[in-house]
Order: structure tokens, then sequence, then C-alpha cells
């Protein structure tokens, strides 16, 4: 039987770039017709909800359901047609989406707010109906560089510190840095959860010792805010530029666009998990 797919959508061309304005065709990843199958833990990672490695132990541990049977087994292929829980809630195979931002100041970067406060989330409410969420996350006053997807194996990979995915922020503090403080950065500041130093910390300018670039791959809560603080120095600006391998060149604070299916690909061939 001949597969059908479903490959083709329509995406712009970021503000700034030379085909700025103009739609130009871009594949997504292809999405096999309902009567063809794929493997269940695919097909749970594909909600967005965990990676495919976490799917595997959500079936092997008795959580999911094809058509309300308990399926325990890997390797077992469902249709798309078929209803399929995880802990008793239905999960949909969504297309894959992936949207950058350029984070704002004062935003939360959570899909959800209690306190109904700005969130990356409003920001690219025209983005996609597709439910997309970030993939690791920047404090409420850093800015910059920001993904959000759906998908949950490449999301796994960005975030887990054993791929050592690159970030690079630029800082700029309340007083110029010693450079007894910047070999401190290199070789390691002890915090409350342990040691923690920087890949690579330089002064954006020789004359401007207020201003640095620090690139880090650790993934710790406000790990470049704390660090700077046990040093002694207050964090003015704290601005992500670099994101494994994504900036934000051409694209303004607050605005989004969603990433090119070259884009994608280098993501994941850079990013592969073992």
């Amino acid at each position: 039987m001949k597969k059908i797919y479903l490959d083709k959508g329509r995406e712009k061309s970021p503000a700034g770039s030379r085909t700025a304005g103009r739609s130009r065709t871009v594949e997504r990843e292809r999405i096999p017709y309902k009567s063809q199958t794929i493997r269940l833990n695919r097909y749970v990672a594909s909600s967005g909800i965990c990676s495919r490695r976490e799917a595997d132990d959500l079936i092997s541990s008795g959580q999911v359901q094809v058509n309300k049977q308990v399926i325990t087994e890997l390797g077992t292929q469902v249709k798309l047609s078929d209803e399929v829980r995880v802990k008793g809630k239905v999960i949909r195979n969504e297309r894959k989406v992936y949207i950058l931002l350029n984070k704002p100041k004062d935003t939360i970067t959570t899909t959800n707010d209690p306190e109904n406060r700005n969130t990356v989330m409003h920001l690219i409410a025209q983005a996609t109906d597709q439910r997309v969420f970030p993939v690791g996350r920047l404090d409420r006053n850093t800015t910059g560089v920001l993904l959000l997807t759906n998908d949950g194996d490449l999301a796994a990979r960005l975030t887990h510190p054993r791929y050592g995915v690159r970030k690079i922020y630029e800082v700029s503090l309340n007083k110029g840095i010693t450079d007894e403080d910047l070999e401190k950065l290199k070789k390691g500041v002890e915090l409350e959860d342990g040691l923690m130093k920087t890949d690579l910390v330089t002064l954006l300018s020789p004359e401007n010792r207020k201003e640095l670039s620090v690139e880090i791959h650790s993934g710790k809560n406000r790990v470049i805010r704390r660090m700077f603080e046990a040093l002694g120095y207050d964090i003015i600006r704290l601005d992500r530029v670099f994101f494994a391998g994504l900036t934000k060149k051409n694209l303004s604070r607050g605005k989004w666009r969603h990433l090119s299916t070259r884009e994608v690909g280098w993501l994941k061939m850079k990013n592969h998990g073992s």
C-alpha cells in the first residue's frame, strides 16, 4: 500500500533577511497518514510530554494505554487513529513545531503562570495551534534566545548536561571586574549546590571591564547570576545571544520566527544523543 504523507507548510522569511515578506515552502517532519503505524514510544514522545527514552519508561511501567488496553511491550506499533492515554489522559501525536523567540525582560518562561503575569506563551500565541513548551528557561529579567517546541526528544538532549550544549551570554555588571575574579570564574566559584565554573569568560572590550561574554553549559537555575553575586557583583543586564547554535540575528526583542528545515536538521545532527 502506498504511504501518504502530509509534509508541506508555508513559512515566512525572518524579518531583516533578503527574502523578508515572502513566503517559502518549508518541509515539516513527515507525518504518516492515519492508516499507517508508528512505534508507540515515538507516538508518546511526539505528543511533547517527554523524550523517547522517558516514553519507554512510561510504557514498561504500565502507564500507557492504547484503545483502553494497557501496553507494556516496547516496540508496539500504533496507528495515528488509535486512542493513546498516558496516566489516564488522552494524548495526540502532533506535527513538530520549532519556534525561536528573542525573549524580552519582565516575561516569565513558563507555559502557565497562576499569577497571570506576562509569559513567553503570550508572545507566541499566533505562532502555532500546537501545544509547545520552552526548552530550558530564562529568568524573568534575562533576555535573548529561547527555543520553544513540542519535540520532547530534542528538548531532552538540549537541556541534559551530558551533551554540553553551548550557551553564550552577554553580561553587564554594576562595577568593573578584577583579573582575580575573572580567574575565579574560569577555575570555579563555590555555590550552595557545588563548584560552578564558566567554559569561557572574556571582556567584550579591553576598555570596559563591566561588559563580559560568558559561555557556560550548566543548566542550573540562575547559575550565572549566582556566580557573580558570590563574587560581590550585581548583574544589570543578562542577555543570551547563543543557544545550541541558534542566535537572535534579524530578530527584534519580543519577536519570534519558525526555524527552517535546515536549522532543525542541523540542531538534531549537532545534538544527537547516543
